[in-house]
């Protein structure tokens, strides 16, 4: 947040630096570096953004707005993962640009999209329209040198770096080496291969997977709800804790081989412990008191003695 606040500063400074009689006026070419610069510092929605207001600040040519268009596409696509944003943008090249020379990559990604927005359907027919067009150069625009390649596609450092920083924190502290790097750029290099000629081979169709996929979605659909309407929302204060611990005293004691108690612990050698369970039970609170309004809005009924 501290670099993006400094980034803001900088491209305020930059458009009062274009003022003259009171008119503000923009730099397009400082406002395409600043986008970049977003790009470089992982700040992928405002780099968007900035790359929107650049494709309006002036007189672009239509292959420079098809590819500054291909840009944004493309942080919505593998960085912010708005497949339906990313999509958006992929059509407005298909349209208005199919001259620019993106076609066969940007169709590529139109199905792509469909299948990640779960619409099969569209995206068979996406794949049928397609025109398959020699593979054209694709300006990178990622950060960072290439590290890999997979067919057409190149891996940039900062695709790498972008790739270890979604693992989560236990994992991610673990590769922190070039070495280490190394070894989790060929096992994604492998996963992507392995996925791609799953894909050949129409597994993405195969009943066990669609069912799979299915039950996977509902899983995180669930987890992001409950993280959003209660977890994101439980918090505990220092008194909270107290009054937790004198409440359920009996519970923090140290007792003998034979199950007599012997002494009290002090809340300072279990505050951790209380602060876990208290949060526990305020967290459980919040899911059945969610539950309940839910059952009642929707009308749920349950027939417990018909269960066998």
């Amino acid at each position: 947040m501290k670099k993006f606040l400094v980034l803001s500063f900088v491209f305020a400074a930059m458009l009062l630096s274009g003022c003259g009689g009171g008119k503000q006026t923009v730099n397009p070419d400082k406002l395409r570096e600043y986008a970049g610069e977003l790009v470089n510092r992982g700040l992928y929605r405002q780099a968007a953004a900035a790359y929107e207001e650049y494709l309006q600040s002036g007189k672009i040519d239509d292959k420079e707005r098809a590819n500054v268009n291909y840009i944004i596409a493309n942080l919505y696509f593998d960085r912010i993962k708005d497949y339906e944003e990313a999509l958006a943008y992929y059509l407005k090249i298909k349209h208005f640009f199919p001259e620019a020379g993106l076609m066969s990559e940007v169709n590529k990604r139109i199905v792509a999209c469909l299948e990640r927005l779960d619409r099969p359907t569209d995206a068979q027919q996406a794949l049928s329209e397609t025109v398959q067009l020699k593979p054209d150069t694709v300006p990178t625009k990622r950060p960072g040198e290439v590290v890999a390649e997979i067919g057409g596609r190149q891996i940039t450092q900062g695709d790498l770096d972008y790739e270890i920083s979604k693992l989560p924190p236990s994992v991610r502290n673990q590769i922190t080496t070039p070495e280490q790097k190394r070894d989790f750029l060929r096992e994604y290099v492998a996963t992507e291969l392995l996925y791609d000629t799953a894909l050949r081979a129409g597994l993405d169709k195969d009943p066990e997977v669609v069912e799979g996929t299915f039950q996977a979605k509902k899983a995180l659909m669930v987890q992001k709800l409950l993280q959003d309407r209660i977890a994101g929302k439980v918090q505990i204060e220092p008194s909270d804790v107290e009054l937790y611990y004198q409440a359920h005293k009996d519970k923090y004691v140290e007792k003998d081989a034979e199950g007599n108690i012997v002494r009290q612990k002090t809340l300072d050698e279990v505050r951790a412990e209380v602060q876990q369970e208290l949060l526990r039970s305020k967290y459980q609170s919040a899911y059945q008191g969610l539950i309940e309004k839910m059952i009642i809005a929707e009308g749920a009924k349950f027939y417990e003695n018909r269960v066998r």
